[in-house]
């Protein structure tokens, strides 16, 4: 059915409740001179430098969404989103890394109290990381499933304890299969295949498991996440055991998106303003329309990125909060959302690499390194623009089949 204007328009109400927590913001700015040291060995050795991981894991910065009964902050996607675009405004391959194994983490919180008690209860430091598509083998066994395969690209993969691996379970014609397992490290190799133009030290390498048991009570069906029906038996105490699945997983991809951005504006103003425009009379370039024109556009787009992610945290955290799930226009209007904060950074990033000149593209210009890690960011399959806007607008005028897509 075709949707009203009125039921279109986006409600942002109880905004307390995505309130960011500034003071764990803080510890993540504090950081961002150390992260910069290290960022070039990062992207080098093709993982965040194990200092830099030290330093983020004595703030307790990958413990965003842990529950405080096993000692995490507990705090909403917004404060998460915010501790993100800082440690990116340091360096997007370990923003990345701190993006994807927070967010997974977070499956680990939802999955059954047995599983939660053997990760987080042996070790309330602990981290995944993880990939939804499913490997290439998982067959049913008495009390669980024997499951191989390979999993690209498995971020962060390298710091995590366990990983959140996605399966295919055996399941009636015309089910659902798809499903998460929750695996340890010590089941796993990881198979180094990250090597890319951009994000070079996220360590987003392939996970190979060979023949290991999971129980029942450590794999969680796709399609009940989906539905914010997790297995946690905490949803009526914990705010974060009832956020929508599939909006948190894609939002959370841009947060990164949203620190390049940051600190590429910082570059900007700190360099381009008493810089001389070559072949032209302008003696410093914040004297030229031109540069004046691009700095404006490429801020202004920033700008609009950051007003979207902050309605979309909005509309997460005050439903999650409301022990709700969003509905699915709300949904859609995320996932369509979540594409465009990348489209507007990398188009505002574009903007700046001309304006402040071609010296941009120097190997030894740390905007370089912005400009490619925005761009590979920017094309993860969960924040593909036309993606999100198909969804959307399937939603919006009422298309007759179904959605291709999870929301």
């Amino acid at each position: 059915m075709t949707q009203t204007l009125e039921s279109t328009t986006p409600q942002i109400t109880d905004v307390d409740a995505s309130r960011p927590n500034w003071d764990v913001v803080a510890k993540a700015t504090a950081l961002i001179p150390m992260i910069r040291e290290y960022a070039e060995q990062g992207s080098a050795e093709r993982r965040a430098a194990p200092e830099v991981i030290a330093a983020l894991e004595a703030e307790g910065l990958f413990k965003l969404f842990v529950p405080r009964r096993y000692g995490g902050y507990e705090e909403n996607l917004r404060t998460a989103m915010e501790t993100i675009a800082e440690v990116a405004k340091g360096d997007g391959s370990t923003a990345w890394a701190v993006a994807l194994l927070n967010v997974c983490t977070w499956f680990g919180t939802t999955f059954s109290q047995q599983a939660q008690d053997e990760v987080f209860g042996a070790n309330p430091d602990a981290k995944c990381c993880g990939i939804f598509t499913p490997g290439s083998k998982a067959q049913r066994v008495e009390g669980g499933y024997m499951v191989s395969g390979q999993w690209p690209y498995s971020s962060g993969s390298f710091a995590a304890d366990w990983a959140t691996l996605g399966i295919a379970l055996d399941v009636e014609e015309g089910e659902d299969p798809r499903a998460l397992a929750l695996i340890p490290k010590e089941a796993w190799t990881i198979k180094p295949t990250w090597f890319v133009a951009g994000m070079k030290g996220s360590g987003s390498d392939t996970i190979v498991v060979e023949d290991h048991f999971v129980p029942d009570h450590r794999i969680q069906r796709f399609v009940a996440m989906r539905e914010a029906e997790f297995a946690t038996p905490h949803q009526n105490t914990e705010r974060n055991s009832n956020m929508a699945f599939i909006p948190v997983a894609a939002l959370i991809l841009v947060g990164a998106q949203l620190g390049l951005a940051r600190h590429a504006m910082e570059l900007t103003l700190e360099k381009l303003p008493n810089k001389m425009v070559a072949y032209t009379k302008y003696k410093a370039a914040k004297n030229s329309p031109t540069h004046q024109l691009g700095v404006a556009a490429a801020a202004t787009k920033f700008n609009l990125a950051e007003l979207l992610m902050q309605q979309a945290t909005a509309d997460i955290d005050n439903a999650a909060a409301r022990g709700e799930l969003p509905d699915l226009i709300t949904r859609g209007r995320i996932r369509n959302n979540t594409g465009i904060i990348a489209e507007l950074v990398k188009e505002g990033i574009d903007i700046l690499m001309t304006t402040n000149g071609a010296g941009s593209f120097a190997d030894a210009n740390v905007l370089n390194r912005i400009w490619r890690d925005a761009e590979i960011a920017g094309r993860h399959a969960y924040v593909t623009p036309e993606v999100g806007k198909e969804v959307y607008g399937r939603l919006l005028i009422g298309a007759d089949d179904a959605l291709t897509m999870d929301v």
